[in-house]
């Protein structure tokens, strides 16, 4: 090795240990056009530097604890929802599976409008996807987000970006699916 590969590899190696992201980068951008091999090596040195400097570390299996509670906390909600209806006011189960998911729609745009739902997503993660509140909240803050640019264009326009790609494939899938019945019931087969 020669020294002044030695020398650079060794001010790689403290650059790397010691710097910021700010320096990391204007070292990556310095090296940008760089013909020498111990220059390249810097600069993907100081790259991957950087890349772990600015990368999340999380914790998976903490990760998924919090998801399974929050999505359970949120189902049990609903189950809770779905039986007072059922029992304390007497409806049947189809009447009271549309309440539950008129109140779990509702509480999620609620919840979102406030700021509230976002810092819940942040903590969960997956954990709040569950479909009905996931969807809400998608739609909620779409709106949210485009009020702004007006009642048309922007929230007319935006309110579905989110909510847009499930609804389409949610109708396209169960096409399909009907076809596919269809065909089945035809040839004698369901």
């Amino acid at each position: 090795m020669s020294e002044n590969s030695r020398k650079t590899q060794q001010e790689s190696e403290k650059i790397n240990k010691n710097a910021s992201g700010e320096e990391l980068v204007s070292r990556v951008i310095e090296q940008e056009n760089a013909d020498d091999p111990a220059a390249k090596k810097e600069r993907e040195e100081a790259y991957n530097a950087y890349v772990k400097q600015v990368t999340p570390t999380y914790s998976l299996p903490l990760h998924m604890v919090k998801a399974f509670l929050v999505g359970g906390a949120i189902c049990l909600a609903g189950q809770l929802i779905t039986s007072y209806c059922m029992n304390a006011r007497g409806m049947d189960q189809l009447t009271a599976g549309k309440w539950t998911s008129l109140i779990l729609v509702l509480a999620s745009a609620i919840l979102t409008g406030l700021n509230i739902y976002p810092s819940l997503a942040q903590f969960a993660g997956a954990g709040v996807l569950v479909p009905i509140t996931g969807f809400a909240n998608g739609i909620a803050s779409s709106a949210l987000e485009y009020k702004k640019e007006g009642q048309v264009f922007g929230l007319g326009a935006q309110i579905f970006s989110i909510g847009g790609p499930v609804i389409l494939y949610g109708i396209f899938t169960s096409w399909v699916l009907g076809v596919i019945y269809l065909i089945l019931k035809t040839l004698g087969m369901v």
